[in-house]
């Protein structure tokens, strides 16, 4: 059969990369794909963005099972698109994608269907924020309320770091971060002490299959300084996540928003992503959904799936998810991501890559921001640009694999963290 990926980062690479290997799969396409992708003779890039191109080109190819992978595609209702035509997608419709297309919508459902968080208000009025910011003190947390790839939360240690979020989100709007209803809103959260983990699980509008554990790192730096990015890298399994935090999750989030999201009339399905804060005691609180899986998360969880993701996803599109059990290899997988130079504020684009390794089966570059320049060579065309990702015994040896990898790629610029998997290993 034929499989459509729609998206071009390092999650759409790791997905194009085990469908491929998926029995009963000939062909998968990546619309539009990266660098990565193009020069995997298994897969095929596709420069279709528009999502009835898409749906139409999937008609006619006979494309059997769509998967989408970044958040824009689904905000703007590409699943309702190729549904209404009878296409199998897995995904979130519109509607259901605002548990991530809007802060404000996620925080009111959890906040009404009982879902742990944290306190929070929103605001369109910069003058009521910073009032209200002054009310609660810091440490607080100020959030774009719309999509804002990864950048749009500011963790402001000090009072003066959160009005300067409020201005720049709200009263600038230099992220340029719309809600649904048009112009700029921002949410502005207690501030939570724990241990993050990424939950992430498979959901068909009444069964959720939970993925292997896993664990990111947001901030830009080692030992977790610098500002907020998209994710500087990831490992699975997590050891926070122990047997009963796991138990809690689906029992108090997962579950929970299921069946909240039935009762108010828009079922989920696709992949939903709980951000969980663990607190010392073992309890957890949601600190935002996606409603995709994460990147980099992605790369080190499908490196450890051993199921075949195809038939499973298929199970997941004909609300067959309690028959499905998923086998994962018991090894740790862990991925580093590399970022352009001056990422997350202004990623500059154009470095060429060199020194990319062959792919192995516990060694895999997954291409993110990545593009075939006019000369045939690999070069910079995003933020994130590749997540080097391994798979060995513990975690220590991930990491000596992961970075010894890293040591032979070079492009201008380019940052990643040293550090990654220190909080397992």
């Amino acid at each position: 059969m034929k499989v459509l990926v729609i998206g071009g980062g390092g999650r759409e690479h790791a997905l194009a990369w085990r469908l491929k290997q998926s029995e009963g799969v000939a062909q998968v396409f990546v619309a539009p794909g990266n660098a990565g992708t193009a020069r995997d003779a298994q897969l095929v890039n596709l420069p279709i963005s528009d999502k009835v191109a898409l749906r139409e080109w999937a008609q006619v190819q006979g494309v059997a099972l769509t998967v989408v992978g970044p958040e824009a595609p689904l905000a703007a209702g590409v699943v309702d698109e190729f549904r209404a035509h009878g296409l199998a997608i897995f995904g979130p419709t519109q509607a259901a994608a605002q548990l991530e297309s809007s802060k404000a919508f996620s925080k009111a459902f959890m906040q009404r269907h009982g879902i742990p968080t944290a306190d929070y208000e929103a605001f369109t009025d910069p003058v009521q924020a910073h009032a209200y910011v002054d009310a609660k003190g810091a440490p607080i947390v100020v959030k774009a309320d719309g999509l804002a790839a990864g950048k749009g939360v500011v963790v402001a240690m000090t009072l003066a770091e959160a009005h300067e979020a409020i201005d720049f989100m709200l009263l600038d709007n230099k992220l340029g971060v719309a809600h649904n209803a048009g112009g700029a809103r921002v949410v502005i959260e207690e501030f939570l002490t724990g241990e993050e983990a990424s939950f992430i699980v498979l959901c068909d509008g009444v069964n959720a299959l939970p993925l292997a554990t896993s664990q990111d790192h947001k901030r830009l730096l080692d030992a977790d300084q610098g500002p907020n990015t998209g994710g500087m890298g990831a490992y699975s399994p997590a050891p926070v996540v122990t047997p009963e935090v796991h138990q809690r999750a689906m029992d108090e989030v997962v579950l929970p928003t299921l069946r909240g999201m039935a009762a108010d009339g828009i079922p989920f399905t696709g992949f939903l992503y709980a951000g969980l804060m663990i607190t010392p005691d073992g309890r957890v609180k949601t600190l935002e959904f996606n409603a995709r899986m994460g990147d980099p998360e992605t790369q080190p969880i499908l490196m450890r799936l051993q199921s075949n993701l195809a038939d499973v996803l298929l199970a997941a599109t004909r609300t067959e998810l309690d028959k499905v059990t998923l086998q994962w290899d018991p090894r740790v997988a862990l991925g580093v991501v590399l970022a352009a130079a001056d990422y997350p504020m202004n990623p500059r684009k154009g470095d060429v890559i060199s020194g990319l390794p062959d792919d192995a089966a516990d060694a895999m570059v997954f291409h993110a921001g990545t593009a075939i320049d006019a000369q045939g060579t690999v070069a910079v065309s995003g933020g994130r640009v590749l997540c080097v990702t391994a798979l060995a015994d513990t975690v220590a040896e991930a990491q000596k694999k992961a970075y010894a990898a890293v040591d032979g790629i070079h492009f201008d610029g380019m940052q990643y963290r040293r550090d990654i998997g220190y909080r397992a290993a």
